[in-house]
């Protein structure tokens, strides 16, 4: 894949962070999307599963205007978010997990809902929340079951760093 077409595949992940449409990622997008997933799975945000989230969801967006926040704005542009994914995230998934993982496992937490591990159909209803279509969003999630037919941190992390820019393909 030329750099070209890896630009415009991570272009189009772009909408995915930028909940309310602005045209812009900024830290009102994560606190939507944290309000929306403890809306969903009735969590409230002053509980340990929702302050989990919201301080994960606070993490990731630092983490992401540490990358990609270029003119320190407190907020990233569509192409800031190109450069940033194109030229960071890429070389370096780690970093990429580094951001992520404290958002994602409180958000796997919220949806472990009976304490035996998160399942593909709570994967899902998070997937849809954040705007995935509903049946795109089954069947990712049924992807991310691991061999147990739990959705594991790992799995969920792994997953996404591929979707947001590590692997364009995904």
């Amino acid at each position: 894949m030329d750099s070209a077409e890896y630009e415009r595949k991570i272009a189009s992940r772009f909408a995915t962070f930028d909940q309310d449409g602005s045209g812009y990622i900024d830290r009102e997008d994560f606190s939507t999307a944290a309000k929306a997933v403890l809306r969903e799975f009735g969590v409230t945000a002053r509980s340990d599963k929702g302050q989990a989230v919201f301080a994960g969801a606070e993490a990731f967006w630092q983490g992401m205007a540490g990358i990609a926040d270029v003119d320190g704005d407190q907020r990233v542009s569509r192409e800031e978010f190109v450069t940033g994914a194109a030229k960071r995230l890429r070389d370096n998934p780690e970093r990429f997990a580094e951001i992520a993982r404290p958002f994602l496992a409180a958000v796997v937490a919220v949806a472990d809902e009976d304490g035996t591990g998160a399942t593909p159909a709570t994967a899902a209803r998070v997937l849809r929340v954040l705007g995935t279509a509903p049946e795109l969003a089954a069947h990712v999630a049924s992807a991310l079951a691991d061999t147990d037919g739990h959705v594991s941190e790992e799995t969920t992390l792994t997953a996404f760093a591929a979707y947001c820019g590590v692997d364009p393909d995904a």
